[in-house]
């Protein structure tokens, strides 16, 4: 099945149908639905046809996500970048700390400010709801089928030059390509019998919306506590975006508490350092875990974003982590399709996994060993740890090699689109 292929469907006498395309996405999240626009923005002439367990719809939810420079770039460069942009918060600045949960003085160890060439912000804090309703619309104006609610029961790859997937509604899709961004629980990676490495950190993530006393200006502060590390993002209006780490039973015993005992247990975790905090949404709790798929790619099959790996919070890579191989997937992609290559041939996918593969590796290893080091209350761990900071705030090159990875910009050999450039 080639690119230029008239996509064809037929009916059963059952209702059922069979849907041919170039491209099947499975997962209707944000990883999804930015490369199904990406890839209808740069080659058009593709069919792709979206699919999501739940309706297509902007979900009721009061959490926002950390969108680094690069991942901006990518937004702007398939054209929604504009409307998220007008309810986000630029990060300004970055403070960070180690400290016990209730001391009053938190002494800065590292700090970095928030620019990362011509005055652009390292990373926005968006609102999740405004990310989609800006995908949402785009996804309804290029012309992707989108087949929601509904779900993969079955993979079959028997035919060499296209995979053909049966829904839960008995259609059926034959692709080309079909890319797993269906999250951390993958039912394509499984069905392709991707193993994976995976490592529980008996730890939860609580995430909640705070309003407080004092502006933030800008500022994005995290506090690394024995219990691991407690972040704290700016929003619009005196608000926050908390990101904090528990463990499991102490996270379970705080989200039993009501509102006012929890905004206690917030501001004295923050040091007082915004003032009095009150709660704007409830606290939510997420398991944590390191799930790092052994391989990214399979026969006629790649994975993108949780799907392909999940990284501890730490350093709030892991949306922007699956939105780097949107860039480098989609690239890969286009260029096979404009040479006339297979685009779900072995040497084409093999192509995205190595340019991915070396950097989610590296992220998972590297905030994997940040919780190890932060999250313990060990003497001559905190204070080696704590000079390891303090060198790292006075040598200039490295801090800001650092602040170009967390951003995510791209030099010259990575994707287009992390450079802001069309594919």
């Amino acid at each position: 099945m080639t690119q230029s292929q008239t996509r064809a469907e037929t009916r059963a006498d059952s209702g059922a149908r069979t849907v041919g395309c170039d491209i099947a996405i499975i997962g209707g999240g944000p990883v999804g639905l930015t490369l199904a626009i990406a890839l209808k923005r740069f080659a058009p002439g593709m069919e792709i046809v979206l699919v999501d367990a739940r309706p297509l719809a902007v979900p009721k939810d009061e959490r926002s996500t950390a969108i680094s420079a690069g991942v901006s770039s990518v937004f702007d460069a398939i054209g929604v970048w504009a409307p998220m942009a007008k309810g986000a918060e630029p990060i300004r600045s970055m403070k960070i700390t180690d400290s016990g949960k209730g001391d009053l003085y938190r002494p800065l160890f590292l700090g970095f400010e928030g620019h990362v060439g011509s005055g652009q912000p390292f990373a926005h804090m968006v609102p999740n709801r405004i990310t989609a309703e800006a995908l949402i619309g785009a996804i309804t104006d290029c012309g992707v089928e989108v087949i929601a609610p509904d779900k993969v029961v079955d993979r079959d790859i028997s035919n060499p030059v296209k995979a053909r997937l049966t829904l839960e509604s008995g259609t059926t899709i034959e692709a080309a390509l079909v890319i797993g961004a269906d999250g951390g629980r993958s039912a394509l990676r499984a069905m392709a019998g991707i193993d994976v490495i995976r490592h529980d950190y008996d730890q939860m993530g609580l995430v909640a919306t705070i309003g407080h006393e004092f502006d933030h200006d800008g500022v994005a502060y995290e506090h690394f506590l024995p219990a691991g590390p407690f972040a704290s993002l700016p929003l619009p209006d005196r608000q926050s975006s908390l990101v904090w780490t528990e463990r499991t039973k102490d996270a379970q015993a705080l989200m039993a508490l009501d509102e006012d005992a929890i905004a206690r247990e917030i501001e004295q975790r923050m040091g007082s350092t915004l003032g009095k905090v009150t709660l704007k949404s409830p606290v939510q709790g997420f398991p944590l875990a390191m799930v790092l798929a052994r391989s990214m790619v399979a026969e006629r099959l790649a994975l993108v974003g949780d799907a392909a790996h999940v990284v501890h919070p730490i350093a709030g890579q892991g949306l922007n982590l699956g939105l780097k191989d949107v860039a480098a997937l989609a690239e890969v992609i286009i260029e096979a399709a404009r040479i006339g290559e297979d685009i779900g041939a072995p040497d084409v996918l093999e192509r995205y996994q190595r340019w991915r593969r070396f950097d989610t590796a590296l992220m998972a290893m590297v905030t994997d060993g940040m919780n190890r080091l932060f999250s313990n209350d060990i003497a001559p761990v905190r204070i080696a740890r704590d000079i390891g900071l303090g060198v790292v705030d006075r040598i200039g090159p490295l801090k800001k090699a650092m602040i170009g990875h967390a951003a995510g910009i791209s030099g010259s050999d990575g994707p287009k689109l992390l450079r802001g450039i069309g594919i």
